[in-house]
């Protein structure tokens, strides 16, 4: 498997140059063919580009749902294999229409770019969205797909990272905006009439405000989570307990999203002394049942289970439904959780809520230190911080304090919760 950091080298190493080729060749094309050749004709298929984000998945979904609105378009999909079932959440682009590039190898890999090379022109793919933040790989496969109609982003005022000029439809990023707002800047600059050198959305900021499609449940999926429940956790459906979810997990290309394991801990057992109707599960894949088991270990108490690995993607938002709240780290769950009604507490650190705050009932929680973010679109979302401070600055008694309040006892807040968590962790 060819891990993040791995990608990121490749993308500075190779990306550079060859969007910098690229652009060359363009430009040479369109000196011959003249600055007036347009960029395509009708929209009929357009190709989302999202690759390693599960979560944006989600925060795309609401630019998504605009093309559906203002034209006929069939919607498809380029991510990686591993990611492609993050797009069941939202449930926008189906499954047939969605091409899955392996990362288990580099000859793997370049041999799934091939066959999605010819998958575009066999699919007869019209138009592209770009929906990488400055991958330069990302915007020299759309250029080599030989669609004429691109939109992404491309650097601008300094703000940005090099990727040649490979976009149509080029978009400047507004770190000032919401990731999902800047998504559909996107789709506007693509769906408006006629090109331009640097696209400025024509729709004012509040037409850009996201809107998340709730996911609806069926009866069927409703009950196999109740029946998954019933053997991992008997309690929770036997008992009537309340449920609490813990995403203590986050993804291996920024783990200085982690809040302490130590603080999880605390929090759990507050939580439990506080509420004798409340269950807590503790979710994720089956890659993070190491933070899980450990956590699950310390807690040391019945109410309180280890499920990791054993729900899909696909089944989340049926367990989401029956549950009464989720603490998460910033990571895919809590944007996932953003298609159904449950309310969500979220801790941020080295990214901002500003840009990356889940669209759903969401609580954000941040230390609010000068050093955060570290993580933006001018250093590919890397930092080299091994103290991340961001996270453990924040207080369990103010997490502790914020699922209370969403359990519906407001009562207990301040001291008062400084004093529960402080007691129990002790």
């Amino acid at each position: 498997m060819i891990g993040h950091a791995a990608m990121r080298h490749v993308d500075r190493l190779v990306g550079v140059p060859l969007c910098a080729f690229l652009t060359g060749l363009r430009r040479l094309g369109r000196a011959f063919a003249g600055h007036g050749a347009g960029d395509g004709g009708e929209v009929r298929r357009i190709l989302f580009v999202q690759l390693a984000e599960s979560g944006s998945m989600v925060l795309a979904d609401p630019a998504m749902r605009s093309v559906a609105a203002r034209s006929d378009a069939r919607l498809h999909c380029l991510t990686f294999a591993r990611n492609r079932a993050s797009l069941e959440i939202a449930g926008c682009i189906p499954d047939e229409r969605v091409f899955g590039v392996r990362t288990d190898g580099v000859l793997v890999l370049l041999v799934d770019v091939w066959r999605f090379l010819r998958w575009a022109r066999t699919v007869r793919i019209d138009a592209i969205v770009d929906l990488e933040l400055f991958s330069r790989l990302s915007a020299a496969l759309c250029f080599l797909t030989g669609v004429q109609r691109r939109a992404g982003f491309q650097r601008f005022a300094g703000i940005g990272l090099y990727r040649g000029d490979l976009f149509s439809r080029p978009v400047a990023f507004d770190p000032r905006l919401h990731m999902a707002q800047n998504y559909m800047m996107l789709v506007d600059a693509l769906l408006r009439d006629g090109p331009s050198p640097l696209a400025v959305p024509e729709m004012p900021v509040e037409r850009l405000l996201p809107r998340v499609r709730r996911r609806v449940v069926e009866e069927g999926e409703r009950r196999a989570a109740q029946r998954k429940l019933r053997r991992l956790a008997p309690r929770t459906v036997e008992g009537g307990a309340r449920l609490v979810l813990v995403n203590a997990n986050a993804s291996a290309m920024l783990p200085q999203r982690r809040w302490p394991e130590a603080r999880f801990v605390a929090l759990i057992r507050a939580v439990l002394a506080r509420f004798g109707d409340v269950q807590v599960l503790l979710i994720g894949a089956g890659e993070d049942r190491a933070t899980t088991t450990a956590i699950a270990a310390q807690v040391s108490d019945a109410r309180c289970v280890d499920v990791a690995g054993q729900f899909t993607l696909g089944e989340l938002p049926a367990l989401f439904g029956l549950a009464a709240a989720m603490v998460s780290n910033d990571s895919g769950p809590a944007h996932f959780a953003a298609v159904t009604d449950l309310p969500v507490v979220v801790l941020f650190g080295p990214e901002t809520p500003t840009l990356f705050r889940p669209l759903g009932d969401a609580t954000v929680l941040s230390a609010g230190l000068p050093c955060s973010p570290c993580v933006n679109v001018n250093n590919q979302r890397r930092t080299r911080c091994t103290n991340n401070l961001c996270m453990r600055r924040i207080a369990v008694d103010e997490v502790f304090a914020a699922l209370c309040r969403v359990l519906g006892d407001s009562a207990l807040h301040g001291d008062g919760a400084r004093e529960c968590a402080e007691t129990v962790a002790a």
